[in-house]
C-alpha cells in the first residue's frame, strides 16, 4: 500500500535519495543551473521552489528550516575551489542573492529546459534545470517576437504581402472599372 506517500523513489533508498536531492538543490542555488535527467530535475525543481519560498520571508525561524533541510555547505569556484572572499555558504547564497530577486514573484522560480542528448551509458534523456534570471522574469511584460531567418517563413511572410497588395488593388481597380465603364456609356449614347 501506498497511501500518503508523495514523491519519486528514483531507485534509491531513502537516506540516498535525500541526499541526492539535497546535494542538486544546492548545487542549483550555488550554480544557476545543473543538468540531471527529468525525473531527477522534477523533484528537485518541488523542493528548490519550497526553499525559495522559505527563504523570501529573511526570518531566522525560516533560515533555521532551510539549514535543518539542506545542511549547509561552503561555495567553490569553477576549479572546485572553495571560494575564499568571506567564506560564503549555499544558505547565505540563497538568502541574500537569491530570495531578494524573487521578492515580487510568486513561485515559479526554476524552468526545465529539455537537451537535445542523451547520457552514454543508458540512453537517459537530458534536461537543464536553472533559475530565473531577471531577463527571463520580466519577459511576461516585454514578449519580444524573434524574426527567425528561415526560408520558410519569409517565402510566406512574401506571399502574404504579395496576397494583400493584389487584394488593395483589386479594391482601387473595382471602385475605377465602375466609373470608366459609367463615363463610357454616355459617351457612346452620344
Amino acid at each position: 500500500m501506498r497511501h500518503r506517500m508523495f514523491g519519486r523513489q528514483l531507485s534509491r533508498d531513502t537516506e540516498h535519495r535525500k541526499a541526492m536531492r539535497r546535494n542538486l538543490v544546492q548545487s542549483l542555488f550555488e550554480h544557476g543551473k545543473v543538468r540531471t535527467t527529468l525525473p531527477k530535475a522534477q523533484e528537485v525543481r518541488a523542493m528548490a521552489e519550497k526553499l525559495i519560498t522559505l527563504a523570501r520571508s529573511q526570518s531566522l525561524t525560516a533560515r533555521r528550516r532551510v539549514i535543518a533541510i539542506l545542511q549547509d555547505r561552503r561555495l567553490v569556484d569553477e576549479n572546485q575551489d572553495f571560494v575564499t572572499e568571506g567564506n560564503k555558504t549555499v544558505i547565505q547564497k540563497l538568502f541574500n542573492e537569491i530570495a531578494p530577486k524573487y521578492a515580487k514573484r510568486n513561485g515559479g522560480y526554476t524552468r526545465i529546459i529539455k537537451l537535445s542528448d542523451y547520457r552514454i551509458g543508458d540512453g537517459g534523456s537530458l534536461v537543464l534545470l536553472q533559475l530565473l534570471t531577471e531577463e527571463a522574469a520580466s519577459d511576461g511584460e516585454k514578449k519580444k517576437v524573434r524574426r527567425s531567418a528561415g526560408l520558410r517563413r519569409q517565402r510566406n511572410e512574401r506571399r502574404h504581402q504579395f496576397a494583400s497588395r493584389l487584394a488593395k488593388g483589386n479594391k482601387a481597380g473595382s471602385d475605377a472599372a465602375p466609373a470608366a465603364t459609367e463615363a463610357a456609356a454616355p459617351e457612346a449614347s452620344a
